[in-house]
């Protein structure tokens, strides 16, 4: 696969025949039953985990949405492949995993190559009118590229009604409604004015009644606050039940494949960010018209346990529409359609930066088993982010914290430190909370998803181990995902730097330490900062890499001694790195600092801030929110630890 992979990729880079090796075209006007090419509805939400009564939910009010379920094949494995939005999106709009283009940390503007411009540019070619209602979060700089190129339409009033006759049509609506900012951040007037105020009495969801997982506290807050995604799920229901009443309106349901899904797992704590089922599983509803119907895996209101996730999505669509040849840089397989492949016996997933929270995570998902490999397991579960820590409910979750009166379920998320791998049966403990890393009768299981884990992120030259700061300096030449396709890239040896995190191999630590290659060195320097203690060898190396050539290392190295009580070399570096021309740069050094929550450093932060204080761009954003989150916890410094 990986010789697939990386020669297709090669192909963007030497070759200006991308575009006629890619162009689509309609196998046949009809398929073998005689069908035209059906029209395709895509319905996603935001933020939202399978609260659903079709999925066994109880508690919730998706009277319109259970319906569509009963005429549905009704996806019981289906995943994201990021537990947040632009990396998911990147990946549902390529056919191909966020961590193999680049496009892998929150609100990146890493360019991709030119032939890659959204699978519904081939369904354009091939004949199909495609809206996006109005969404796109494509996660790259290169999505006005992709918005020109995939859509006839892209606004707030794009729709299937705006199609010439005759014309089949892809239609994406996505509904915010579920987003994290309604069901948590908004102010709580706020919500009942925008929100809570379409539903009537008996639809509002009673606080008192909720259903609590058990690593949630239970105070009045967080009932409420849960009671509060149930109501947004419930107006949710009542946007779609209407879009659904409109294709029927127009005479169009015997002629549409309806998608229903989300983007990922809840907006909730625990939930959205993490690799957990919590984040990562979603609802997958699909509505065969019976003209489509033999190409439908199940009856009407029947499971199929098929492994999908979001790679999967776009060939599929394209397999559905009748489109060939499939684009040779995509990774998923189309489960559905003429072009339909066998099914995964693993699917993956990634967490990386989300706005100025770094992390490094990846998993692996069989049907049963979910193994979860932390490379940053120094960063718990639940690090301070400015924008989920306006919503109120947050601090009920530091309070438990800092009670000391955590249960184990509670523990693992509140934990400032995550295991190096995590490994849960995920038919006997559907919520993960049972790690099984350590059992001895789960060993054979634990190395055989590792080895998953590895050929994976070899195969998929995963990007995510390269700093962002040094992706960003390969950008300026080549895109990173072509850079990932040559020898320049070696992707072994920055694994094996990466697997020294959380261990006490010191010796091949200090070695890292000195490899030419800056992320094998970016990589000791993070296992130095995530060690219990450092040797003085380590200490020495350190304060060698407060000189070194990439300003990756430098933070890294910088955080670490200062982690470490080593001040003073550390805090001059960091100083004069919040002067870096970089905003990459400055959010690390930013961050680093944040963590770190030395006072001395007020001053500095309190500029950096002003700097930014009207900037335009995430990344701007992101500093604002890392500085000011400093200084507010140097004025309050018992809000949050």
């Amino acid at each position: 696969m990986f010789s697939t992979f990386r020669g297709a990729v090669r192909l963007l880079l030497v070759s200006n025949l991308l575009v006629a090796l890619l162009a689509a075209r309609l196998t046949a006007a009809a398929d073998v039953s005689g069908n035209q090419p059906p029209n395709i509805l895509w319905i996603t939400a935001e933020d939202m985990s399978p609260t659903l009564g079709s999925y066994g939910d109880d508690f919730a009010t998706t009277p319109n949405i259970d319906a569509l379920a009963r005429q549905s094949s009704k996806y019981s494995h289906a995943f994201a492949t990021a537990p947040v939005c632009s990396p998911s999106r990147a990946c549902l709009i390529n056919g191909c995993i966020a961590t193999s283009q680049g496009t892998h940390p929150m609100r990146s503007q890493l360019p991709l190559p030119d032939g890659m411009n959204g699978f519904p540019a081939l369904l354009r070619q091939a004949g199909y009118f495609t809206t996006n209602n109005v969404k796109t979060d494509y996660n790259t700089a290169a999505e006005p590229r992709i918005i020109q190129r995939s859509w006839s339409q892209n606004s707030s009033s794009a729709h299937w009604r705006h199609c010439p006759e005759g014309q089949p049509f892809f239609s994406v609506f996505n509904f915010m409604t579920t987003h994290q900012s309604r069901t948590m951040v908004w102010p709580y007037e706020q919500f009942q004015d925008e929100v809570q105020a379409r539903l009537s009495a008996d639809e509002i969801h009673d606080p008192n009644r909720v259903p609590l997982p058990p690593y949630y506290p239970d105070t009045p807050l967080v009932r409420q606050t849960v009671a509060r995604y149930y109501d947004c799920v419930t107006v949710l229901d009542k946007q779609v039940g209407d879009l659904l009443d409109e294709l029927e309106a127009d005479g169009l349901a015997d002629d549409t494949i309806v998608f229903f899904f989300s983007d990922h797992g809840s907006g909730m704590p625990r939930h959205k960010r993490a690799l957990l089922d919590s984040g990562m599983r979603v609802p997958l509803l699909l509505r065969f018209p019976e003209k489509y119907r033999h190409w439908a895996p199940t009856g009407s209101g029947q499971w199929t346990d098929r492994l999908v996730n979001f790679e999967d999505f776009a060939p599929t669509v394209l397999s559905l529409a009748g489109v060939s040849p499939m684009p040779e840089f995509f990774r998923g397989t189309a489960f559905l359609g003429p072009q339909a492949g066998r099914p995964h016996r693993y699917i993956f997933g990634h967490r990386d930066r989300v706005d100025e929270t770094f992390d490094k995570a990846r998993s692996v998902r069989s049907k049963d088993y979910l193994y979860i490999r932390n490379f940053m397991p120094h960063r718990g579960y639940n690090q301070v982010n400015a924008w989920s820590d306006q919503a109120a409910v947050r601090q009920d979750f530091y309070d438990l914290a800092r009670s000391g009166k955590a249960t184990a379920a509670q523990s693992q998320y509140l934990n400032d430190r995550r295991p190096r791998e995590e490994l849960y049966n995920c038919v006997d403990d559907p919520l993960n909370l049972r790690n099984l890393a350590e059992s001895p009768e789960h060993q054979k299981k634990l190395r055989t998803m590792r080895l998953a884990l590895q050929r994976h992120l070899i195969d998929s030259r995963d990007l995510g181990f390269v700093p962002e700061i040094e992706l960003h300096k390969h950008a300026i030449t080549t895109t990173p995902m072509q850079w990932a396709q040559t020898d320049a890239f070696q992707i072994r040896p920055i694994l094996a730097a990466a697997a020294l995190v959380g261990s006490d191999r010191f010796t091949q630590t200090d070695q890292a330490l000195q490899d030419p290659n800056v992320s094998v060195r970016y990589w000791a320097t993070v296992a130095c900062t995530a060690a219990d203690q450092l040797n003085e060898a380590l200490r020495v190396r350190l304060h060698e890499r407060l000189q070194d050539s990439s300003a990756a290392v430098r933070i890294e190295a910088a955080g670490a001694l200062a982690h470490h009580g080593d001040t003073e070399a550390a805090y001059s570096a960091l100083q004069e790195l919040l002067h870096h021309p970089d905003e990459i740069v400055l959010l690390y050094t930013a961050r680093t600092i944040q963590l770190l929550a030395d006072p001395v450093h007020r001053d500095a932060m309190a500029e950096l801030y002003d700097r930014f204080e009207e900037a335009p761009g995430d990344i701007a954003w992101f500093i604002r929110f890392s500085t000011s989150a400093y200084l507010s916890r140097l004025d309050q410094p018992s809000a949050r630890q």
